[in-house]
């Protein structure tokens, strides 16, 4: 029985991943964001949108981060910090629901990803396979919007 079925017999939340934060989101982000909405408003991408409560999340279904940190220029509560530490501890993972893995030829998410986190392992007798190089991975959200099977999803990290 899948979990989201689990879940409702039991009468159980489902289990939804938090939004992700805006990047460079502080140790004490829900402590410092007044809510004002500065960072909404410069982003570039328009990717950081109002979530739950008022608090800025990222959506990454519209585009990606470019990690210009014109949100974090604009956080006078200091919410969002720049600093040379890695932006956040996101990255893409490609699901059962990719159409190479099904045996459609695709490269979409290969193709958009600048950091070439995503390429694709030539194999005989089948399409190329989507590779995550791991270390390489951003987690900046260029490859999700173009996917045309919605198999990609960015996940946090666990520390």
């Amino acid at each position: 029985m899948d979990t989201s079925r689990r879940n409702l017999l039991f009468g159980r939340k489902p289990q939804v991943p938090p939004e992700p934060r805006p990047p460079w989101a502080s140790s004490n982000f829900i402590d410092r964001c007044t809510r004002c909405g500065d960072c909404v408003s410069v982003c570039p991408t328009q990717i950081i949108k109002v979530g739950d409560a008022g608090f800025p999340t990222v959506d990454f279904s519209h585009g990606e981060c470019t990690f210009c940190g014109d949100c974090t220029s604009a956080c006078t509560p200091k919410a969002l910090e720049q600093s040379t530490d890695t932006p956040w501890a996101l990255q893409a993972s490609i699901t059962d629901r990719c159409l190479a893995l099904h045996g459609v030829e695709c490269r979409i998410c290969g193709e958009a990803c600048d950091e070439r986190a995503i390429h694709f392992q030539l194999a005989i007798g089948k399409v190329a396979q989507p590779q995550l190089i791991t270390e390489q991975c951003t987690g900046c959200g260029a490859c999700l919007a173009p996917c045309p099977s919605n198999s990609i999803h960015i996940l946090e990290l666990m520390a």
